[in-house]
């Protein structure tokens, strides 16, 4: 079994399914399914049982999910842009903030209007 995500005309995933290669291939519109991994995360494959960067193949930069574009020319899903200060990362396919997460074991969420890192009250 395998993952496969359905585009539409503006490739974007509308369906994301697990079957076999052989049934997606009877589907009518079988050309608008492309398959993705689940175990594929920012161009690097992991291990489904570690959840550790192994060296699998990864696929198509990262997982697909409803929403996600598919880049023909990248060959990736790439996911909704979070924010608009945020940059799409090349390598990754993923969405970058313009500034780092903080590395300091605390939780915080993104706060656009002053482009940082807000501290979630505990």
């Amino acid at each position: 079994m395998a993952h496969f995500a359905r585009v539409n005309i503006q490739m974007l995933v509308t369906q994301v399914i697990c079957a076999e290669q052989e049934f997606i291939d009877t589907l009518p519109d079988a050309g608008s399914w492309v398959k993705t991994s689940y175990n594929t995360y920012g161009g690097k494959h992991y291990d489904p049982n570690t959840r550790e960067e192994d060296d699998g193949v990864p696929l198509r930069k990262n997982f697909a999910g409803i929403g996600f574009k598919y880049d023909i020319e990248r060959d990736a899903f790439i996911a909704p842009q979070p924010f608009p200060s945020w940059s799409l990362n090349e390598d990754t396919c993923l969405w970058d903030s313009p500034v780092p997460y903080p590395d300091d074991g605390n939780f915080y969420t993104w706060d656009e209007s002053t482009t940082s890192w807000v501290l979630e009250p505990q």
